[in-house]
């Protein structure tokens, strides 16, 4: 009986632990969501404050309002664009870091200008402006260099990928017609054009042509010659050595007589 409620005890502190265990992850869960939620709710609100201070402001409050929101628009931009490309290409990642240490001096730029803009000698802000300029020249071509070289991997993938998939519909589109894309053999005697082989023909000289063909034409023209040279009987007889003649088709003439029919005693 002890073991059975030790038993049960231990069950119910397990339960227990695992219950506190997920309730602690699912408030870490919570707040890191929140967190999240209130980080781009302010940063919306810095964005907005920004665009409207450079289209507003003139001197050096909108130079550097706008030197902040150029810089934080490429920054973004370009983690967006690799974050996204890492968990497809993982090659990405050593671009990922060199982002990370980009982001370093784009963070350490971004404080330095919030910082002038709260700053009153405005003549010694004015007289950094040229340095700032090309500080945010440098980390945002750099971002750009990053993000675009990433687009245009994951698109030359998808141009690859395409080809290949097109190649591969070819060869299955031609299968299934296979009717239409079987060789016909030549004929005997025709070209693989098409048109017929003619040995004779309007035009055509015996004397150029090959050997066999030109004893062939010879043979054939002595024997229309000969045919020429025959009269009526000579066909006729000629047929009739072929066929034996038929009496009762013979053609009769006045001087022949009659035949007579045979009789059995």
């Amino acid at each position: 009986m002890q073991t059975v409620i030790l038993i049960l005890g231990l069950l119910v502190v397990a339960f227990m632990a695992l219950g506190i265990y997920a309730g602690v992850k699912v408030i870490g869960a919570a707040r890191r969501g929140v967190d999240r939620t209130i980080t781009q709710a302010r940063r919306t609100v810095e964005d907005t404050t920004l665009r409207a201070k450079s289209l507003g402001q003139v001197g050096v409050s909108g130079e550097l309002a706008q030197l902040r929101l150029s810089l934080r628009t490429s920054m973004r931009a370009t983690q967006e664009a690799l974050q996204t490309g890492v968990t497809e290409d993982a090659s990405l990642s050593e671009s990922l870091g060199l982002f990370q240490r980009l982001s370093v001096h784009g963070r350490e730029l971004d404080d330095e200008l919030k910082r002038l803009e709260r700053e009153p000698d405005k003549t010694t802000v004015s007289s950094l402006l040229p340095g700032l300029k090309e500080r945010t020249g440098q980390i945002t071509r750099s971002a750009e260099s990053l993000r675009w070289a990433a687009r245009d991997r994951a698109r030359q993938f998808a141009d690859d990928d395409l080809a290949a998939l097109n190649v591969q519909i070819d060869v299955e589109a031609g299968a299934l017609r296979h009717w239409t894309t079987a060789t016909q053999e030549p004929a005997p005697g025709q070209h693989p054009d098409g048109s017929a082989a003619r040995s004779q023909g309007p035009g055509h000289d015996p004397a150029e042509a090959p050997g066999p063909v030109r004893r062939q034409g010879q043979g054939q023209e002595r024997g229309r010659r000969q045919g020429h040279g025959r009269g009526p009987g000579d066909g006729e007889g000629g047929a009739q050595a072929i066929t034996a003649a038929d009496p009762r088709q013979q053609t009769a003439y006045p001087w022949q007589k009659a035949a007579r029919p045979e009789t059995t005693n």
